[in-house]
């Protein structure tokens, strides 16, 4: 059994052990259908991309997870287009043997050049786990009077320190922290869907709500709480969704045009403030 296999078998026996000792049945957690119908009815800023988009991308994603040589196992993903013409996130089951399933499509925003510490954000395959632990936004305001995690409570989903292209000064290769978040949902939430931030990957608070109260991209924290590990991140009302991934993919889909599906945000946002992460 290689290594990617045998991390993704203990994080599912744990999450198993877990649900045992809470009584919980495996056949009561959401499957990608409930979920996909959450996402629908709780998460903003949504996008519906056509199927031969769905399909495109989901195989961007297999590719991406095939050239980092992690094998496609049962599990959530989250893939990112940091193309200027997209700014988008998509939520994706990969069944076992299946074509990737979409669950839901969202604007965000990656890196934006021309200021001082702003990254392109890196690409690549990025794993969520418990040596960068998440952590959560205390909800105050920078000197720019925004919120750059978003309000109180919203969980910050860390990916550690990573190699980025500066957009700054002399450019070339920097470290930044890679993080995904949600940003201020008065001034900075209306601008997901361009390029805004400094190289972190921002998404709308009920995305950020909905990847937390499922645990969807939690197995290595899960993992870690059915060992003992106190996992204070973890909301105590979460009801993790069985298969629960740990990777986001970066890719850039390279296009010249914005697609008719990704619309760019309204002209109402041009005048607010930059700021945040």
């Amino acid at each position: 059994m290689s290594s990617i296999h045998r991390a993704s078998f203990i994080a599912t026996v744990a999450v198993v052990l877990v649900m045992l000792c809470a009584g919980t049945s495996i056949a009561g957690r959401a499957t990608p259908s409930d979920l996909a119908g959450a996402f629908r009815s709780q998460v903003d800023h949504r996008l519906e991309p056509p199927p031969d988009e769905a399909r495109r991308y989901g195989e961007l994603a297999l590719g991406a997870l095939a050239q980092a040589g992690v094998a496609p196992v049962p599990q959530y993903v989250a893939l990112v287009d940091r193309n200027p013409n997209v700014q988008a996130i998509f939520i994706y089951w990969l069944g076992d043997g299946a074509a990737p399933l979409l669950v839901g499509a969202t604007a965000a925003s990656t890196g934006r050049g021309g200021e001082f510490d702003h990254f392109e954000t890196p690409l690549g395959v990025f794993e969520f786990t418990t040596d960068n632990p998440d952590f959560r936004a205390e909800g105050t305001r920078n000197e720019h009077g925004i919120r750059g995690y978003g309000t109180k409570g919203m969980r910050v989903f860390d990916l550690g320190w990573q190699q980025a292209r500066r957009l700054w000064g002399r450019g070339g290769d920097g470290t930044m922290r890679l993080q995904m978040h949600a940003t201020d949902p008065d001034l900075l939430e209306p601008r997901l869907g361009s390029v805004q931030s400094k190289g972190c990957i921002r998404i709308p608070a009920s995305l950020n709500r909905l990847l937390d109260r499922f645990g969807v991209l939690d197995a290595d924290y899960l993992a870690a709480a059915a060992q003992g590990m106190p996992m204070w991140v973890l909301p105590t009302d979460q009801t993790p969704v069985e298969g629960a991934g740990r990777y986001l993919i970066v890719v850039d889909s390279g296009r010249a045009e914005r697609p008719a599906w990704s619309p760019a945000p309204g002209s109402r946002c041009a005048s607010t403030p930059a700021g945040g992460r």
